[in-house]
């Protein structure tokens, strides 16, 4: 049975509006005035990225395809303290393995430490009819890791982030 498929899971998606499905969803969505939150590195970032905030996304380009075919802006966005929030087994040969084998997303996940989670938003890279898919996803790596760079402590460290929670003053973004 597949997981989109389960009553209870197909429900959560409608509500939440999670589309899951091919590129004509997405460009439909966006060409009826919607966003969309995209995660190039999808369930290979979230199970096997570190506490040094590695961008897993490979040559995938998907995303931008989306966006040139929708001629939209890309609005890159990085979550400070992510890491330090919920961590991942994935470093372990062993869950990675399994998932590159079978695609099965089985690393154990803990955490849901109460740390400081602050989003940042990039600014927007235009549509732009001259760039192709590769080098609009290139454009988007490079701003996404330019947050990562301004905002994140690296390496990340779950005391840090909690203390951080009661930091009075306010950095400036």
């Amino acid at each position: 049975m597949c997981l989109t498929t389960a009553a209870g899971f197909k429900l959560l998606l409608e509500v939440f509006s999670v589309i899951h499905g091919p590129q004509e969803e997405c460009v439909k969505a966006l060409r009826n005035g919607h966003l969309l939150g995209i995660s190039p590195g999808g369930v290979r970032e979230a199970l096997f990225s570190d506490e040094t905030y590695p961008l897993l996304w490979g040559k995938r380009k998907g995303f931008a395809q989306v966006a040139i075919d929708s001629k939209v802006p890309v609005i890159p966005m990085f979550t400070q303290n992510l890491r330090e929030g919920f961590r991942s087994l994935g470093t372990l040969r062993f869950f990675r393995w399994v998932y590159e084998r079978f695609r099965l997303p089985v690393a154990p996940i803990y955490g849901g430490f109460p740390v400081k989670f602050r989003t940042f938003l990039g600014d927007p890279i235009p549509y732009d009819p001259k760039l192709n898919a590769a080098e609009l996803a290139e454009k988007v790596q490079q701003a996404v890791q330019a947050l990562i760079d301004k905002h994140q402590k690296i390496p990340g460290n779950i005391l840090r982030a909690l203390l951080e929670r009661f930091q009075r003053e306010h950095k400036e973004d």
